[in-house]
């Protein structure tokens, strides 16, 4: 009877030991369920050993800053720790990390806020006694961790998720970011003002504060959402005026062949009369010159490309080259829905490697680049092969990779830097360099 009568003491008055003790287990809970959260609203693909190193790093980053830096501060360092954990382990855009710990630490305190308050009221004790006695401590967490597991749950089943495009410019992702770090701090001060005046407000007040907290969410959601739809839009009409451009081309390319058609047939009539075989083959190559650039504009459709990004790159790089009058093949055998690498990565590199190869052909009295997308199904892998015809032929395949390395006046040499640095970060992606007597060749490779 003694043992028990220690225990019920021990649990019902001021005993910041054992509560401190209670805090261990529950920051592995909260880590766990703030996770499970995030991977609800934004619909992640992850792995179970991401889950266990997400959970067991957050925990123990978790307990360290709760022993070193002082309550509720820690709160600060926790949040913009989550946020970094999950970039790093899940792999996801940095924009999407904090965007989904955004809201999922928006309805972990909107739960806070809903109940802290009539918790203290019900039971009559101050928030001091709140966060220094076991047993009131540990009915709240219960209270707090059924409400967000039934949160995670109708998340799941509903299949209430927030889409959003990862091909957005950097400068609207910098404003984004920016106002969601914004965010986070409010979350945190409104945590740390909760912390330290939840027992003078009255019930009412903190159920206002809740209430304009959470209308102040949806409406911010909603114009988050609005915002990534603006942009989607935006894509969509820029992709829309360079298809009406290349239809124009290809309109007035057909126009002139259905013009000279007869003329065409009677000049290869001519050759054929004569046996003027080696005229008719000349002939015949220029004639096949033009119907590569019909092929070239059919081929520059967004519903052959199917990614707005990429259909606008290679449409703006195919007129910078014609301008130049480059000769440009072009094959397109590949699915961007299923690109196994990030779009945006993906676009800053072929953005890169088809620049170089313009200027590179520019220079030549024969102006060609072959661009080839494929699947090579056999060996699971996506193969990009950007090829051209070059002047320099001693150019160095390994020296142009280093930083500052150009071979061109007034040029940084930071563009086949920066795509080695792209291409160390995956473990997927191969670049493959080589030169012929005719072309330079670049072939991306990337594995699945």
């Amino acid at each position: 009877m003694e043992i028990l009568n220690n225990i019920w003491n021990a649990i019902t008055i001021p005993n910041t030991q054992l509560v401190t003790v209670l805090s261990i287990p529950v920051l592995l809970i909260e880590a766990t369920l703030t996770m499970y959260l995030f991977l609800s609203i934004m619909n992640f693909s992850s792995t179970k050993k991401q889950k266990i190193i997400y959970v067991l790093l957050t925990w123990i980053t978790g307990i360290l800053t709760m022993f070193f830096i002082p309550h509720p501060f820690n709160i600060f360092i926790n949040y913009f720790l989550i946020i970094l954990l999950q970039y790093l382990i899940f792999s996801n855009p940095f924009l999407k990390s904090i965007i989904s710990s955004v809201l999922s630490l928006i309805i972990y305190n909107l739960i806070n806020i809903l109940i802290v308050n009539p918790f203290i009221t019900i039971f009559n004790i101050s928030s001091d006694q709140l966060s220094n006695i076991f047993i009131y401590k540990f009915c709240y967490l219960i209270i707090m961790y059924l409400i967000t597991i039934i949160c995670i749950i109708i998340l799941k089943k509903k299949n209430l998720n927030f889409h959003f495009s990862d091909d957005i410019d950097k400068r609207n992702k910098t404003i984004i970011i920016i106002n969601l770090l914004f965010g986070i701090f409010a979350i945190a001060v409104q945590s740390i003002t909760l912390f330290y005046y939840v027992d003078t407000l009255p019930v009412v007040i903190t159920f206002l504060s809740f209430i304009s907290l959470l209308v102040y969410y949806i409406i911010s959601i909603y114009s988050l959402t609005r915002t990534f739809k603006l942009i989607s839009t935006t894509q969509k009409l820029e992709s829309a005026e360079e298809y009406n451009r290349s239809l124009r081309i290809l309109h007035d390319s057909v126009r002139a062949f259905k013009h000279d058609f007869d003329n065409i047939v009677t000049t290869i009539g001519g050759y054929i009369r004569t046996n003027d075989m080696k005229g008719l083959k000349d002939y015949y190559l220029q004639l096949e010159d033009d119907c590569q650039r019909v092929n070239n504009l059919y081929l520059l459709n967004p519903e052959i490309i199917n990614n707005d990004g990429i259909y606008n790159l290679l449409t703006k790089k195919y007129q910078e080259a014609d301008c130049k009058d480059i000769k440009v093949n072009m094959t397109f055998l590949l699915d961007l829905n299923n690109l196994h690498m990030k779009i945006y990565e993906f676009a800053r590199i072929l953005g890169i490697l088809l620049d170089n190869a313009i200027e590179a052909s520019s220079e030549c009295e024969e102006k060609i680049i072959n661009i080839d997308f494929r699947n090579d199904q056999k060996n699971s892998r996506q193969l990009i092969t950007i090829e051209n015809t070059y002047k320099d032929k001693n150019v160095d395949t390994e020296k142009i990779f280093e930083k500052g390395i150009s071979s061109k006046e007034k040029h940084t040499g930071l563009g086949l830097w920066e795509v080695r640095n792209l291409i160390k970060k995956n473990n997927n992606i191969n670049l493959f360099t080589s030169k012929t007597d005719k072309y330079f060749s670049q072939q991306l490779e990337i594995y699945y």
